[in-house]
This record gives structure tokens, sequence and C-alpha cells, in this order.
């Protein structure tokens, strides 16, 4: 694991202007109008929710799990702490955090995916009875200002239409002092590395889809979705225009996976 970099929150020169409802944005390479996106995204995940777990473990060769092991230790949660874990909706997230407190915290759990909260509710009955699941978007979260100690997110804001929109909504719903952390694919920075993973993404990870997925299109779309996604400094720009301070990142298996912390000052 690489040292954390520190990433000033100051304005982007470049920041775009605000877009209306109807202009475009992107679904992996396809550009869509930005109205169309979440239902787009919904379809996808409607599709692989009930294999959404294994393909996980299959596509990665079960990496993934370190990195989210990675995520709760640096996130340190305590007993008696309230989370919201967004975009969590097979509850990954969620069950760690939940033995991590030895089921003494808060925890939310909230997905715009209906069908990914029923994955999650299958799990086990522990988690199922541990965690408040919650049907709600990441761009308008159905909870007060100042409710959460701490926002996780794995592996869904490259999801959102509005991700600026998004990294508010984290802030506004943490406490003063609370606690932000994304894990998220991102821009591998290792020589050889880079071109293996380029190989393993666009050749085998849609065959692997097809194959144990049962749906080709949906990880093609998931591919083209990491391609599309900001390289490690630029998000961390994106979350300190947000409002959120003392950014940083760890970058996972050589960038293939980022952690970006930062806090709710």
């Amino acid at each position: 694991m690489q040292d954390d970099f520190d990433q000033t929150a100051a304005p982007r020169p470049d920041a775009a202007p605000a877009e209306d409802a109807d202009h475009l944005t992107h679904f992996g390479f396809q550009p869509v109008r930005r109205g169309e996106k979440a239902g787009r995204v919904r379809d996808v995940f409607d599709a692989v929710a009930r294999r959404y777990d294994l393909m996980n473990d299959v596509l990665s060769v079960g990496v993934h799990r370190l990195w989210k092991n990675n995520l709760v230790d640096w996130l340190n949660p305590q007993p008696g702490c309230a989370l919201i874990d967004v975009a969590g909706g097979t509850g990954d997230i969620a069950a760690r955090i939940l033995r991590r407190t030895k089921g003494q915290a808060a925890i939310h759990v909230c997905d715009i995916n209906e069908q990914m909260l029923a994955a999650g509710r299958r799990r086990d009955q522990a988690l199922a009875a541990g965690v408040n699941w919650i049907a709600g978007n990441a761009e308008a979260l159905p909870f007060a200002d100042a409710s959460f100690d701490a926002y996780t997110i794995a592996f869904g804001i490259r999801n959102v239409t509005d991700i600026p929109q998004a990294l508010r909504e984290a802030r506004r719903v943490l406490k003063p002092g609370g606690r932000f952390l994304c894990l998220e694919f991102s821009q591998v920075d290792v020589p050889i590395l880079d071109t293996l993973y380029d190989f393993h993404s666009f050749r085998l990870m849609p065959q692997l889809g097809e194959w144990v997925g049962q749906n080709r299109a949906a990880y093609q779309y998931l591919v083209e979705s990491i391609r599309q996604f900001p390289a490690q400094d630029d998000f961390a720009a994106m979350i300190g225009d947000a409002g959120l301070g003392q950014v940083k990142y760890r970058n996972q298996s050589g960038g293939i996976a980022a952690l970006h912390s930062a806090w709710r000052i």
C-alpha cells in the first residue's frame, strides 16, 4: 500500500459549469441523456444482483475482499457510532463493520436498487437483522443533515449520474468531524500491470460476465464505467470541491482501485 497523498481542497480552474437535466452524460462509453442514466444503471444491477457477490470474487480473484478490509481498517469504526454505507446493497461493507463493532453500531445501507438490497438481506440472518436497509438515491439521501459519524461507498460512486452532487450529499449527512471513505476502481500506475489489467478488463471480464454472470452486456458496461471514472488526483479534487477536508488517498494493488478519505471539518 502506498503512502497517503494529501490533496489541497482548492477549486479546480477547469471545473465545468452546471449542466441542465437533459445534458448528455456517459453510460459506459455510450452518451446518454442525464435523466436516463439512473434507470439504465438500475437495469444493470437488477440483472446482476443475484450473482453479484460471486462475480466480484471471480473477476477480482477475491482481491476485492482485501480492499474492503483495508477500507474498514482505515475507517476503524467504534461501537456506538452511526454509519451510512451508500450503494452498499449486498452488504459487504456493512457486514465487516457489524463484525468489527460486535453489532454495537447503527449501520444504514442505502441503495437505489431494490434487487441489490434484497440480495443483501438474503446474505445471512445476523446481517439482515443488524442493518437498516433503505432504498435511496446517493444524490438525494433520505436523511437529515449531520446524521452520521461516517459515510462509506464502495464501487458505487462511478455509477452515479451527478458525482459532485453525491459528494455534497455525503458532506451534508456527516456530522462535523465525520469521516468519508470511498473505495473505487482507479488508474493503474505500475508499468506492465496497466497492460495486463487492460487485457483482463476488456477481454476477460465481459467473457466471464457471460459465462458466470450470464450477462455480458452488464459487465461490458461495468468495465467501461471504470475507464470513465476520474483518476486519483482528479477525484480527490472533486471531494475537496464538495467541501470535505483533509483529502487523502491510498492506492490498492498498484492503482487498480483507490481508497479516498476525507473529513467534514
